[in-house]
């Protein structure tokens, strides 16, 4: 495994992860560059590869009423001026076949949902994009199941696969991360952790899920000494305002001081 075969996502010479962060949905320009504008100063001084995250559309939400997008096109021309603003790679998820095409032609890697990860046409149109893919695990497979998804992504001649863990589910309204599958996962492809999706609690009655963001640092710091390539995380600069996922997210006021701690961390675990 080469994390240097992908060119969006490079390693520092130090040896650092990587880092892939935004806000769940785009939910406006302002807001999308405001948080951009931020991240990038941050891990500009802690020399962390930057991949800007944002979902063009919400496509798996509980309730029929939840906020699904400010359209596609509009959010997707938002993802490329944050590209082209800030020299940064971006990345969304598909949930469609033709979505791959269209999402192709704005950002640099497209990002299948865990829900869909076994569904292979949808592997396939990605693939064939020649982008990166990112594949995350599903929450009902096992680490040793997702060398499948990532074999799909190569046979369609694409290298470029990175797997994503966010968490495995602990009963009906819990999820667990179990980093075991860390190392597994890694003989297949770059591996990230999903902290804040990972501590989301879904399928509440409420239909709006759930999260513990109180635990995110305790997570991000287990996956870091685990040798994880990259992490992601949603991050918002008011997230009990978000439209989406609010309830698991960072608060982007947090963030400079978190990522501080794991680079220190991973530094430690390099003997550097």
């Amino acid at each position: 495994m080469n994390i240097n075969a992908i060119p969006q996502i490079n390693h520092t010479t130090s040896g650092n992860f990587f880092l892939l962060a935004g806000p769940c949905a785009v939910e406006g320009e302002d807001m999308a560059m405001r948080i951009a504008e931020k991240v990038v100063s941050i891990t500009d001084k802690l020399q962390i590869p930057y991949v800007f995250k944002g979902s063009f559309k919400k496509a798996n939400r509980s309730r029929i009423d939840s906020f699904t997008g400010i359209g596609d096109e509009k959010a997707l021309k938002i993802l490329r001026k944050v590209s082209e603003t800030f020299h940064v790679p971006t990345v969304t998820d598909i949930h469609e076949i033709d979505d791959a095409r269209k999402a192709a032609e704005y950002v640099d890697i497209l990002q299948i949902p865990a829900f869909l990860v076994r569904q292979t046409d949808l592997l396939v149109a990605a693939a064939e994009t020649g982008k990166t893919v990112n594949l995350k695990k599903g929450q009902f497979m096992s680490p040793e199941s997702m060398k499948h998804a990532v074999q799909k992504v190569l046979d369609c001649g694409n290298e470029q696969a990175v797997i994503t863990d966010r968490g495995t589910m602990f009963g009906y309204q819990d999820l667990i991360v179990d980093f075991r599958g860390i190392p597994t996962m890694r003989e297949y492809a770059p591996v990230v952790l999903d902290v804040t999706h990972s501590l989301q609690q879904p399928n509440q009655t409420s239909g709006v899920t759930g999260g513990r963001p109180d635990m995110i640092e305790t997570i991000a710091r287990a996956g870091v000494v685990n040798n994880v390539d990259g992490l992601f995380l949603e991050t918002h600069f008011d997230p009990a305002s978000a439209k989406s996922d609010g309830a698991n997210m960072l608060h982007l006021d947090h963030l400079e001081k978190l990522l501080t701690h794991l680079v220190a961390i991973r530094k430690t675990a390099n003997g550097l």
